[in-house]
């Protein structure tokens, strides 16, 4: 064992963070727990993962779950081809794999939603393999003691940095290593503002010495985030309302919405509106009242959704682009599996209703 690694070792014995997943030496318990942390913070999933694990303690159990099931359970988690893709690969585990989760990096990255990164954390941390799994955290943390100036993001910068980590790891203890990098990233090796006074790798860290590691890890330009506009119509009937099915695939695969779509370029919400109701059910509405702009930021682009209570004009509405169409009372809204937007209209539509008496206009 190298100076280092015994240095973060013993720091991990003292500082670990006592989350859920750890523990289980469970591999489809930390598999779930990796699946959920891919882009989400870990204060957001704990409750996602608990309630996940009391519906769906093994896998088994989830690869016998309907996928409205599913999506129920991860709504409001975000990111949805997850939730698909690990109800996919649990139906694969059992029908190919006697409900054996592979050991291997390789095999594991065979499985849907499974890349090199939750590969790795899943050898190392359930398997105890020999693998660095490079998140956020440790591609920082490298960095840093290394007092590496490339692209840590880079295929070239992420092989450098994680031949290096590997010839840090003791035998046998792959699963605390990189659990013991991420929380010295959480910790302490933060990304502005690291407090390397406090840090146990402070004599072994080459940016330290060099006083760079305020320029560690190095940042390439971002491009500018695109933003869209988009409209939704909230469509009463008697004391129901118009959801749709998304196609499954594609962002928010399976989940319900209220229909409508983004904006072309110099086209006005409402001009949007029907348009989108046109192309996507073969029907005409009335524009009411708005229901406000809700905005939400997806990981690539952000969105401004206008709603409005809509009546409908002519043709009842036609499957064209969705999976199912369902007229819901206000109190049944919550049945349905939607994304964080739709769910903010259902909510603000259900209480105008509920608080008038009568079903909203």
């Amino acid at each position: 064992m190298t100076l280092l690694s015994r240095k973060l070792l013993d720091w991990y014995a003292v500082h670990r963070r006592d989350l859920p997943w750890r523990r289980t030496r469970d591999p489809y318990a930390i598999w779930v727990a990796e699946i959920m942390l891919q882009q989400t913070r870990v204060e957001t999933v704990i409750p996602y993962y608990q309630r996940w694990m009391r519906r769906f303690p093994d896998v088994r159990t989830l690869a016998r779950a309907g996928e409205q099931a599913i999506l129920g359970c991860w709504e409001g988690l975000g990111y949805y081809s997850r939730a698909r893709s690990l109800h996919q690969a649990a139906r694969f585990v059992v029908a190919e794999l006697d409900g054996e989760l592979p050991r291997r990096r390789a095999e594991l990255q065979l499985l849907p939603g499974i890349g090199p990164y939750t590969a790795s954390a899943i050898a190392a941390i359930a398997f105890g393999e020999n693998e660095v799994a490079l998140d956020g955290n440790l591609r920082r943390v490298l960095s840093r003691l290394l007092d590496f100036d490339g692209d840590p993001r880079a295929a070239a910068g992420q092989h450098h940095l994680r031949q290096q980590a590997l010839a840090w790891i003791p035998d046998g203890r792959a699963g605390d290593f990189n659990q013991a990098l991420m929380d010295l990233g959480t910790q302490i090796c933060r990304p502005r503002g690291p407090d390397c006074g406090q840090c146990p790798l402070a004599g072994e860290c080459a940016a330290f010495r060099r006083g760079t590691q305020s320029l560690r890890p190095a940042r390439p330009e971002r491009k500018p985030i695109p933003e869209h506009l988009a409209a939704a119509a909230v469509i009463r009937r008697g004391r129901t309302v118009l959801i749709a099915r998304r196609p499954p695939g594609g962002l928010l695969g399976g989940l319900w919405e209220f229909p409508g779509g983004k904006a072309e370029p110099g086209e006005s919400i409402d001009q949007t509106l029907r348009r989108e109701l046109r192309e996507e059910m073969a029907i005409d509405v009335e524009l009411l009242d708005s229901l406000g702009c809700y905005v939400h930021a997806y990981t690539h682009f952000k969105v401004s959704v206008y709603a409005f209570k809509c009546r409908l004009k002519g043709n009842l509405p036609q499957l064209l682009e969705h999976t199912a169409l369902r007229w819901v009372r206000p109190e049944a809204l919550r049945r349905f599996p939607m994304g964080k937007v739709d769910r903010q209209i259902a909510r603000r539509w259900s209480r105008q209703a509920k608080s008038a008496g009568r079903p909203a206009p």
